[in-house]
Order: C-alpha cells, then sequence, then structure tokens
C-alpha cells in the first residue's frame, strides 16, 4: 500500500468513527442533536468520507457525503450567527 492509499484509508476510517460516534452519542443521551460537537463530528466526518469516496470512484456515496457535510457545516454556521 503507498503511503497515499494509506492516508485515504485513515482518512476514511477516521470520518466512519466521527460519523457512528456521533449517532451513538446522541442515541445514548450523552449529546444533543443541536451541539455545536455533535455537528462538528458528522461535517467532518462525512467530508472525510468524501475524499475516500472519491478515491474508490463511490460516487453516489460521495454525493450523498457532500450534502451531508454541507448540512453539518449549515447547521453550525447558523448555530454561530444565533
Amino acid at each position: 500500500m503507498t503511503p497515499t492509499e494509506l492516508f485515504v484509508e485513515a482518512v476514511g476510517w477516521a470520518g466512519a468513527v466521527l460519523v457512528l460516534g456521533a449517532y451513538v452519542l446522541v442515541s445514548i443521551g450523552r449529546l444533543s442533536g443541536e451541539s455545536p460537537t455533535f455537528q462538528w463530528m458528522n461535517a467532518v466526518g462525512a467530508a472525510f468520507f468524501v475524499l475516500n469516496t472519491w478515491w474508490h470512484d463511490a460516487i453516489p456515496s460521495m454525493v450523498l457525503n457532500i450534502i451531508w457535510s454541507g448540512i453539518g457545516f449549515y447547521a453550525l454556521w447558523r448555530m454561530r450567527k444565533r
């Protein structure tokens, strides 16, 4: 595995941990869906998935994660405006 491939895989796994972690923390009541931490975990995790899915030519997943990340960053922008 080349250093680039290793980096892309590491970013993908980090994205998976962030998105899954955010879901688990909200599901068990440790985070609110409206908390900045939840939104950051989702937005960054999805952005990491974008890189990984682009690399693997998984275009439908890439588009989904672009939208997912956008929603998270939009929520963070709205929180900051308040």
